[in-house]
This record gives C-alpha cells, structure tokens and sequence, in this order.
C-alpha cells in the first residue's frame, strides 16, 4: 500500500519507511509529486493536527496520505509544551536550545520527583474518499536539570529515558528508532493497517 508522506523532510521519511517497510506500506514524499503545501497547525491536539496535514495533502494528490504529530508533554508544566514544542517560547526561541533553556528555566523549581514527561506521537492516515485512521505512540522519561550531549535534536538533550540510562540525544540512532514515540504510533499503525 502507498501513501504520500505529509511533510518535505526527507529524513523523516528515511526514518519511518524503514519502520514500516516490511509491512508493505511504502512512503513518498509529497514533493515527489509536485505537491508542496504547508498546513497550517491549527487543532488543538495531535491528533486534530496530523489529521488536518493528512488531509490536506490527500486532497491535493487524490492518493492516501499519511501524517505525523509529535510533542513533548511535560506533567509538572501541566502538558506544556505539547502541541507547541516547535514553536515554545514564541518569537523570542529561534532554535532548540533556546526552547529547552526555556523549558529548563520553566521547571527550575520543580522536584526531581515531578519532573515526568513523555514524547507524544500521532501518525493519522487519511483516504481520498474521507476515511481516516490514527495511531498513537508515546515514550516516558524524566526532564534532567541541565542538557546531556547536545546530540540530537528538539528536546532530546534533555530528555532522559531512565530504563535506557541516558537521554535521547545520548541513545545510538537505531535504539532511539526502536523504542522512540515516533517508532511506537508507526508500529501501531502498521498493525491497523496489516489486521484490517
């Protein structure tokens, strides 16, 4: 089964292709197809926003669509910066580091004990004709006082996942792939997919 991919990333696609390949579910990029869109990310979930870059790319090449939205929820921080960890800080973060400076500076007087938090994934598939599936993925961890190795991207240098001993951004790229957000919605996904 195809679908285009909602994004122009071509490292995102490299990343879920390789997850999803050995279901039969093959990728391509929607600017493989002359479609170049950029949805604006007005939901209020997830689920609303991948669903909404799903659709519109679906519509434009009359073809399945696939799309993923992601975040990190912190739980001291009441869900921030969920839906808007791209885009945390507003104006005044222009980069990764000065959205996870932010965030730091934000939980300064937190307790360790509070400082959970988990990577959320929504991968929402839609259909020309309006059907539409999602699947969810998340993977917990803890928010660490100040960065690891600032490998990595977004969050990640920050992020530590207790049950691998290091933060993402420390974690080799094949294990982060295995036990990612992104990783566990696209293998729940394939499984809607392969069991009807």
């Amino acid at each position: 089964m195809d679908f285009v991919l909602a994004s122009k990333n071509p490292n995102k696609l490299r990343e879920m292709a390789a997850i999803l390949e050995k279901s039969g579910i093959r990728l391509r990029l929607q600017s493989e197809l002359g479609i170049d869109i950029d949805v604006e990310e007005t939901g209020t979930s997830f689920e609303e926003n991948a669903l909404l870059k799903a659709g519109a790319v679906a519509k434009a090449a009359g073809l399945p669509a696939i799309a993923d939205d992601s975040g990190l929820v912190v739980d001291a921080l009441d869900g921030e910066p969920g839906i808007y960890s791209a885009r945390y800080g507003g104006e005044s973060c222009k980069n990764d580091r000065e959205r996870y400076e932010l965030l730091l500076k934000n939980m300064q007087n937190v307790p360790d004990e509070q400082r959970t938090a988990r990577f959320v994934c929504v991968i929402a598939a839609v259909w020309p004709d309006g059907r539409r599936v999602c699947a969810h993925g998340a993977c917990g961890g803890v928010i660490l006082r100040k960065p690891g190795r600032d490998n990595g991207f977004g969050y990640d240098p920050v992020f530590y996942v207790p049950a691998e001993g290091c933060t993402f951004s420390e974690m080799p790229p094949e294990r982060k792939n295995e036990i990612s957000h992104r990783a566990n919605a696209l293998r729940a996904f394939q499984k809607m997919m392969t069991e009807g």
